[in-house]
């Protein structure tokens, strides 16, 4: 299942999320700090999406009340919620 979310509250304009059997395939962000958000996708490959959201819900970006992780657990949420994945 593919999924797009435009998040809220920080740099990124666009997360692309593929996700099969409750696994995450595919992760793509537009905008935002580049080399992070690179090295995010990848350690993301493969992980489940309870545990992705787990360890990146909460995590702030400064004084924001949320950031590019935090964003995309929620969006992670969401397509979980919404699909039963």
């Amino acid at each position: 299942m593919r999924f797009q979310y435009r998040p809220r509250g920080v740099c990124s304009q666009l997360m692309d999320i593929e996700v099969e059997d409750g696994r995450i395939l595919d992760v793509k962000i537009t905008g935002g700090c580049s080399g992070n958000l690179q090295g995010i996708s990848r350690l993301l490959k493969g992980m489940g999406v309870d545990d992705a959201i787990e360890r990146m819900e909460g995590i702030r970006c400064g004084m924001k009340r949320t950031s590019c992780p935090d964003q995309l657990a929620q969006a992670l949420k969401l397509m979980r919620d919404e699909e039963k994945i």
